[in-house]
């Protein structure tokens, strides 16, 4: 079955609608003829300005319907839930980031946490087909096996911020084996691109090299990561929407990697990035960071056995894609 089919029209909540991931998911299924209610607090983790930026291009798009909405409040989103009677859901709120994890662990435990149970009280209350829900490749924690494979164990996080995501895959399998709702979670693997996030590692280079100042480079430099292409991500998880999991295993519930599936060394990275800037970074060499993992790498087989889609941008092409945005939205 195609979710996109324009006769298969679904009414979907996408939590997190003014954030990376979930603008660009709530843009393309708005764009696929589906009925989009997106939800978001506009916390001010990062500029509420980029924010409502990406929010007012999804308000322009006539099947999009907003609400300023915490998912932290219960009663809130079990009336939203009753009224709109989701056909699907995509759980793309979170409190996002490694190192602020260890600052503010109350903030994750908060929105991460109970913002999660919230949801899934919320499908318990009114069952959609489908609930896809954010997990992340930080789970893998000081797992040292690469590539890294949803079979391999995940019970060493290194951070808060992937306790909890291990901790929201834990709590998506009690309710589908409880309650008979069919979860999906995504473990994803450095998604950067166009709209992205200010605290991630390009949006912060790009910004620092074209201002002439210095980056700071973790681990002396040594470091790998599986980056993924916004594009790719949506792709990906469009794809599973009409897929929810069987009981077959005993719980409607399923894991996949979402990633690029072959790691980038951090200073070829940069490299890519000064070519496409014309400028040469000025680098500062730093030791590891708490809660750094060296390396990240996907195993996406699973993914594409059951969506026959495998990410395929690189970043020799998604690199200049996000500088062009953000030069056009700085007026660099």
């Amino acid at each position: 079955m195609d979710v996109s089919v324009p006769g298969n029209r679904k009414k979907i909540l996408v939590t997190g609608a003014a954030g990376f991931i979930g603008f660009h998911t709530a843009r393309r299924l708005c764009r696929d003829g589906h009925d989009v209610v997106g939800i978001d607090n506009l916390n001010g983790y990062y500029s509420v300005e980029l924010k409502q930026a990406r929010l007012s291009l999804l308000m322009a798009l006539p099947n999009f319907a907003f609400k300023l909405l915490d998912l932290g409040d219960k009663q809130a989103m079990l009336t939203l839930f009753a009224e709109q009677r989701f056909d699907h859901v995509i759980h793309l709120a979170a409190q996002a980031g490694v190192r602020y994890s260890i600052d503010s662990p109350d903030t994750y435990a908060q929105s991460n946490l109970v913002g999660f149970l919230n949801v899934l009280e919320a499908c318990r209350a009114h069952v959609p087909t489908h609930l896809i829900y954010a997990s992340s490749s930080s789970v893998y924690g000081l797992n040292d096996h690469l590539p890294y494979a949803t079979t391999d164990s995940v019970e060493r996080p290194m951070s808060f911020y992937a306790a909890t995501k291990r901790a929201n895959e834990l709590m998506a399998h009690s309710y589908a084996h409880l309650y008979g709702i069919p979860t999906t979670g995504l473990r994803f693997f450095t998604v950067y691109g166009p709209w992205g996030r200010p605290d991630m590692a390009l949006f912060k280079f790009t910004d620092a090299i074209l201002k002439r100042r210095t980056i700071d480079l973790y681990n002396d430099g040594a470091m790998s990561r599986d980056f993924t292409y916004i594009d790719d991500i949506v792709e990906g998880l469009v794809r599973l929407i009409p897929l929810p999991p069987t009981s077959e295993s005993g719980a409607p519930n399923k894991v996949y990697n979402i990633g690029f599936g072959s790691p980038v060394k951090l200073l070829d990275f940069v490299e890519c990035l000064e070519d496409t800037l014309g400028i040469r970074a000025i680098k500062h060499f730093m030791p590891q960071q708490p809660g750094d993992v060296l390396n990240t790498w996907a195993d996406t087989r699973e993914l594409e056995a059951r969506t026959g889609f495998r990410p395929h941008v690189t970043v020799s092409t998604g690199v200049p894609s996000f500088v062009d945005w953000y030069c056009s939205y700085y007026r660099v």
